[in-house]
């Protein structure tokens, strides 16, 4: 039987619209191929909420799916997708971050609520990619 999970993520320190050679730079969670409602990059804060259903594993492991799911069985990631998204234009997607499910404490999973906050901005000062894991964000229940 499938629990369903509420993802919360609330991204800090977003590294502006203009980084680098970007332009109106944009911030989403991916759902399937594509960002879901894009956040401008120069915004005090991006928060994004979406649902996963969590089923048992053959193993008894928790297990994660979903349109926002991404990877295999015990692998299974979220992705914040960073692209150009000028007015009246298509997202222009140009890195991402990716996020393990199964960094989120079993305790958040259990009651089906899960708040994972991060900074947006690298050392560099450029949008947040490659893999985030705690300590790089910090996950708890709601």
């Amino acid at each position: 039987m499938a629990q369903k999970l509420t993802v919360r993520l609330v991204g800090r320190e977003l590294p502006g619209a203009e980084c680098g050679e970007y332009r109106d730079v944009h911030v989403a969670v991916q759902r399937g191929s594509g960002p879901e409602d894009p956040v401008r990059a120069d915004a005090a804060e991006a928060v994004f909420e979406f649902e996963v259903s969590v089923v048992a594993a053959p193993d008894g492991t928790p297990d994660f799916k979903g349109p926002h799911v991404q990877g295999g069985r015990g692998e299974r990631f979220f992705y914040l997708t960073w692209g150009e998204l000028p007015p009246g234009g298509e997202f222009a997607m140009f890195r991402r971050a990716k996020l393990w499910f199964a960094d989120i404490p079993a305790a958040a999973v259990a009651a089906g609520v899960a708040v994972g906050e991060l900074g947006l901005t690298d050392e560099k000062g450029m949008p947040l990619c490659a893999g985030v894991r705690p300590p790089g964000v910090v996950w708890g229940a709601a």
